[in-house]
């Protein structure tokens, strides 16, 4: 390593340095989780053992927990199953209108659940105000769509006028979620709403160290009106509860790693199972020759380091045109090392903490590597055990290649790469050179080329001139993997049907579909043939 590269690497300094601790608010984890809010929250939990979890600002404990074994597991279930045939007789615009009133509970009381995110994942507090946002949107589209998507609906049966059909949508019964710790919020029930409004209870595993946000939300959704068994939460080791939760449930939710993610999936296929599964991404930004240096730059600082880059969505693999790569790296650069870290309650940080050690030491190995091999560090770089334990600044690579683990493994941190291409099939085939296939980003002046090649990224997403949040937060429309990257989707009519069993139910009026009026085998067959010429004729369907 150079000289010049362990000067930028080396520690900003507190004071005047862009990159000091943003000031502290009043606010302190004792005033926000306190005995009696833990007694509150988790009196929800089916559990008989005791666990804990902690702070990412400080590393200390932050609430003691119950821990749930698998026999507890079962007994939720029950529960959980004795409730849903009520709930499923309820009407479709009752279950909706309970997602309605959360979205404003929660619009009203955000507050509470701000500190809560911020506690438990040390991210930012406008990082954390993003989860409110979209999971209030979810609850909105849900509230107004449900009885849409789930309506009957009429098709065209096998012979126009004598065939009736109905297509009708039950409910599968209890859905089994898995829900990681980065976005405790919209991760838990962001994806458990489109679920109720269909009909289904919840039997939840949230993430021990975050589950007092999905408690908290819990709570919120029982004060609009969700029967409390309805909704039911585990908490425990993945490895010990989260089979059971497969080896139970009439279906699955799972958002994690694509590793898991597949142990998941075996399991709900050997039960014949459906299941959704959101996993890893090693998403792609492209900066093409045309695009708006300044706003590019501005949109990969949110691309890359929203929530201190543990999003599975977040970019981590930055393509620039070499025509404007130095003013764009300039650019990019000046930003990154211009932003605050802090940890307090309260607006003004720009980037938050890591959520524990394993993630601290996955970021570190990736950088470290990556340097000792070649790679040039332009911003950031270290670690900040000086604003809290897991801290690592905002990081910007150049000189990466195929054989550093930064450049195809999932980092799940502040750090990303710089490529540089020469065209765009060059971009494209670059970016879609990878097993994961979640999100990416294009920036160009001309829409009609962006939408051109998005169209040919092979990702579930594809945002132009943004980052990440313009297609996540169209909760109208489908989000999910391509490739390693999952199956099925979440929001628009895909999140909600998935939850549901499809019943087609035909009429046959007048005539059998058999020989009939005085017609043998032969003169069925006859007119049955001519019937479909003129139906063809006629364009049906």
């Amino acid at each position: 390593m150079t000289d010049s590269q362990a000067t930028e690497q080396a520690p900003a300094q507190t004071g005047t340095n862009p990159l000091a601790p943003a000031p502290e608010g009043a606010r302190t984890a004792a005033d926000v989780v306190t005995p009696e809010l833990i007694a509150q929250l988790t009196r929800g939990v089916v559990g008989s053992g005791r666990t804990a979890n902690h702070m990412p600002f400080t590393g200390e404990k932050l609430a003691d927990l119950p821990e749930s074994t698998p026999e507890d597991v079962e007994r939720a279930f029950e529960r959980a199953r004795a409730a849903q045939s009520v709930w499923a007789q309820t009407p479709v615009r009752q279950r909706a209108a309970v997602l309605l009133r959360f979205h404003d509970l929660l619009v009203a009381r955000q507050a509470e659940v701000l500190d809560l995110i911020q506690l438990e994942t040390g991210k930012a507090r406008l990082h954390a105000h993003e989860e409110v946002q979209v999971v209030a949107v979810t609850a909105r589209h849900y509230g107004r769509m449900a009885p849409s998507y789930l309506r009957p609906k009429r098709h065209t049966g096998a012979v126009p006028t004598l065939t009736k059909v109905t297509e009708l949508r039950h409910p599968r019964g209890v859905v089994g979620q898995i829900a990681p710790w980065n976005y405790p919020l919209e991760l838990s029930v962001g994806d458990a709403l489109p679920a109720f409004a269909a009909g289904n209870a919840v039997v939840m595993k949230p993430d021990t160290e975050t589950c007092l946000t999905a408690l908290w939300a819990r709570d919120l959704l029982i004060e609009a009106g969700l029967p409390a068994d309805v909704f039911q939460v585990v908490l425990g080791e993945g490895p010990v509860i989260g089979p059971e939760l497969v080896k139970h449930a009439d279906y699955v939710s799972f958002t994690g790693s694509t590793r898991t993610g597949r142990e998941v999936a075996q399991g709900a296929a050997a039960r014949l199972i459906g299941a959704s599964l959101e996993l890893g991404g090693k998403n792609a930004m492209l900066v093409l020759e045309d695009a708006d240096l300044d706003k590019a730059a501005a949109g990969a600082v949110r691309a890359c380091f929203s929530s201190a880059g543990q999003l599975c969505i977040s970019v981590e693999r930055l393509y620039v045109h070499e025509s404007i790569a130095d003013a764009f790296v300039q650019r990019f650069t000046a930003r990154t090392k211009a932003m605050r870290l802090g940890k307090s309650l309260s607006y003004g940080a720009e980037m938050g903490s890591l959520v524990g050690e394993r993630q601290l030491e996955t970021v570190t190995r990736h950088v470290e590597e990556a340097v000792a091999k070649g790679a040039t560090v332009l911003a950031g770089g270290v670690a900040r055990p000086d604003i809290g334990p897991y801290f690592f600044e905002p990081t910007i690579l150049d000189g990466v290649e195929a054989p550093m683990a930064v450049c195809n493994e999932e980092t799940f941190g502040p750090v990303v790469s710089i490529y540089r291409f020469k065209d765009e099939d060059e971009a494209v085939e670059r970016a879609n050179s990878t097993p994961y296939g979640l999100n990416s980003s294009v920036w160009t002046k001309d829409g009609r080329r962006g939408a051109k090649v998005a169209a040919r990224l092979r990702t579930g997403t594809v945002n132009i001139n943004e980052g990440y949040a313009s297609a996540y937060g169209s909760v109208q429309s489908p989000m999910g993997g391509m490739k390693n990257s999952g199956l099925g989707r979440r929001h628009g009519s895909e999140g909600i049907l998935k939850y549901t069993e499809a019943q087609t139910v035909a009429q046959q009026r007048l005539l059998p579909m058999a020989p009939s009026l005085g017609m043998d085998d032969e003169k069925y067959a006859q007119f049955m043939s001519r019937s479909l010429k003129v139906m063809k004729a006629l364009r049906f369907r």
